[in-house]
């Protein structure tokens, strides 16, 4: 493999993200568990998120107006004030959880820094994936940290414009195959799937991968010997 720039996810891949959103979700049904049941609850928050993402895109912001608009809708516009500080609590908490780093991530850029350009190819809301990368001290290791609106094959495309390769000499690392890896795929670049043990249901596919530009793996840290063969 001619590989001149590794990218890596951020959340879920570098961090732990998916689980703060979770406990979020839980605690939102617990405010609102008078209108609906928690199931229930979780099914309109989500059909919410999914028909907000052209507005809103990815990240804590959009979370908590999803959040928000669905208290509005489920309690037919009668859910008090209160409530609504409460849910809009929920969502600034969510930016202030603590930076988590995944076991072997620190030792893997280590490992690869100085012979690969390594760059940050993640969604979310910018400033919110900023404050994480700057917490996590790992800012040093990447020459370019892109916070993408969203992760298709145009949007690969338009990064791989910028850092001036071919899709051939791009190496995508992340937790979600439906963002990190099959896009990718497709643009004729390389890819490695490290599964995370939750993942958000939007970023979830039935999808039997195979192909010769494609790696999965159990920890980020089998990436090193994957690139030395």
């Amino acid at each position: 493999m001619n590989i001149k720039v590794i990218a890596f996810d951020a959340d879920d891949t570098l961090f732990i993200n998916e689980p703060y959103f979770e406990e979020t979700e839980k605690k939102f049904c617990g405010i609102m568990e008078a209108y609906l049941s928690h199931q229930s609850l979780s099914q309109e928050l989500f059909d919410t998120q999914i028909a907000n993402l052209p507005l809103y895109g990815y990240g804590i912001k959009g979370y908590t107006l999803s959040m928000v608009e669905t208290a509005m809708k489920v309690s037919n516009n009668t859910v008090s004030i209160k409530c609504i500080e409460k849910i809009i609590e929920l969502g600034k908490e969510l930016t202030q959880k603590p930076i988590v780093l995944l076991d072997g991530v620190e030792e893997t850029l280590q490992s690869l820094k100085g012979k690969y350009k390594l760059v940050v190819a993640t969604k979310g809301d910018l400033k919110d994936q900023q404050r994480k990368l700057h917490d996590s001290g790992l800012g040093h290791y990447f020459h370019h940290i892109e916070v993408m609106s969203n992760k298709k094959e145009s949007d690969y495309l338009k990064l791989l414009q910028r850092l001036e390769i071919e899709p051939n000499e791009f190496y995508m690392i992340g937790n979600s195959l439906k963002s990190d890896v099959l896009p990718v795929l497709e643009i004729g670049g390389h890819a490695c799937h490290v599964p995370y043990h939750t993942t958000w249901a939007h970023e979830m596919v039935e999808h039997n991968v195979v192909h010769e530009n494609f790696n999965e793996i159990e920890n980020i840290k089998e990436v090193v010997s994957l690139l030395s063969k």
